[in-house]
């Protein structure tokens, strides 16, 4: 996919139907699959992870995780069973609910004649607790030093709106109920294999931003009941697309990431629904782009 430098001499109007249609054209050729650039794959799309045997969930599980992880508005993705967070010197906060899990457990029958060697397995269901749920536990610190370049002017901007932003955790995300951007601490990020650490950063806190200016007592914007509704996946093209177009304005990059299109393409059913999606989504995203630049320049 070519791609095309953003001149000063463009007009915003010009800059943000060259990205949306440039991710258009992403989506119908192809695009690498998305991955989020920051160590400890965290985020609700990043894979789940034991908090005592340090291994990955799998299978449906994984699914399971991340829809509880989206719908209780957890900050990490380590899990664990109540008895294993007692071996780390944790509890689990009481009052707490489990997240159902399934394993598999080999039995034997002596009855049943199988035709193959393979074990004869049974699903057991489990509960999990996330780690936002207990006490007495802290991630192990990852001492690594810092990729991103500091870009003074993106980061006065972001000063400017007075967004409530907070480093640390293992997830980008914009918590709703408390009005705060929750990022992780620069030196976890290391890039993608389309875009630097820098640009990975920057990318992640503003489209985090941009979930900022939807508030009720700002924009307004409907983000959803659950994780994957319509409503939801509006918003995550909403904010997707600001970042891109924020991205541009700040020059942060003068080319569109695939990593853009590739984010989007997560969220393939309600572009298929109603091929207006992201039109629609297009103009959410600049009049979010007006208010934060609003609240830049006031």
């Amino acid at each position: 996919m070519s791609t095309t430098v953003l001149s000063e001499s463009q007009s915003r109007f010009d800059v943000y139907r060259t990205i949306t249609d440039k991710i258009l054209l992403a989506m119908e050729t192809g695009v690498d699959p998305f991955a989020m650039p920051w160590h400890g794959v965290a985020g609700r799309i990043s894979r789940p992870k034991n908090a005592d045997t340090g291994a990955f969930y799998r299978g449906i599980n994984v699914v399971a995780l991340w829809a509880e992880a989206a719908i209780k508005d957890y900050g990490s993705n380590v899990w664990a069973s109540y008895r294993q967070w007692q071996n780390l010197g944790a509890q689990v906060r009481k009052g707490q609910h489990g997240a159902v899990i399934v394993f598999y457990k080999e039995i034997e029958d002596e009855d049943v004649e199988e035709e193959s060697n393979r074990p004869r397995l049974i699903a057991r269901a489990s509960r999990v607790f996330n780690a936002d749920q207990v006490e007495g536990w802290q991630r192990p610190k990852i001492e690594i030093p810092s990729r991103v370049e500091v870009l003074a002017q993106v980061d006065a901007f972001v000063t400017a709106t007075k967004a409530d932003v907070r480093r640390g955790g293992e997830v980008a995300c914009y918590r709703t109920k408390d009005d705060y951007i929750q990022m992780p601490h620069p030196e976890l990020f290391i890039g993608s294999a389309t875009r630097t650490p820098t640009e990975a950063y920057y990318a992640v806190l503003l489209h985090e931003l941009t979930h900022w200016t939807g508030a009720k007592h700002r924009l307004d914007r409907q983000f959803g009941e659950r994780f994957g509704d319509d409503a939801y996946a509006m918003e995550e093209l909403v904010a997707e697309l600001g970042a891109a177009f924020l991205c541009a304005d700040l020059r942060i990059t003068n080319d569109l990431r695939p990593d853009h299109a590739a984010y989007i393409e997560r969220w393939q059913k309600v572009l298929t629904d109603d091929r207006k999606a992201i039109f629609m989504a297009a103009n959410r995203a600049s009049q979010a782009m007006d208010f934060l630049n609003s609240l830049a320049k006031a």
